[in-house]
């Protein structure tokens, strides 16, 4: 009997922790046109237009242990330009991956780390 090979495991959620909610809130959803339901747990929809089939993720050598959050702008001089007004710091202007998307980072006004991927 021939064992089924079983299938990948997608990313299905992810979660942004806060010590204050209310003020990752504002900044998520002014900065990326989140909507924020309110509640408890600030619940953030699926977003549409979204890189098909849908998320691609690695895991590489680092001198620290974290999980980070990339994502797709439209115009990202003009979202790195929105984040110190909204409380965040841009930690790394534009690189330009050979082959590959345009990167920029930034944290949140908690110091999470972004990165931003031009669309």
């Amino acid at each position: 009997m021939a064992e089924d090979k079983d299938w990948a495991r997608p990313v299905v959620h992810w979660e942004i922790e806060a010590l204050d909610p209310e003020v990752q809130r504002a900044f998520y959803s002014a900065l990326f046109n989140w909507v924020i339901d309110d509640g408890f747990v600030l619940n953030i929809a699926p977003g549409l237009g979204g890189p098909e089939p849908g998320p691609a993720g690695h895991i590489r050598q680092s001198d620290r242990s974290q999980v980070n959050l990339y994502v797709q702008v439209g115009d990202l001089a003009a979202t790195l330009a929105r984040v110190p007004d909204l409380g965040g710091t841009v930690t790394m202007e534009p690189l330009d991956l050979p082959g590959g998307p345009t990167l920029a980072g930034i944290t949140d006004p908690e110091g999470n780390a972004v990165t931003l991927v031009q669309q």
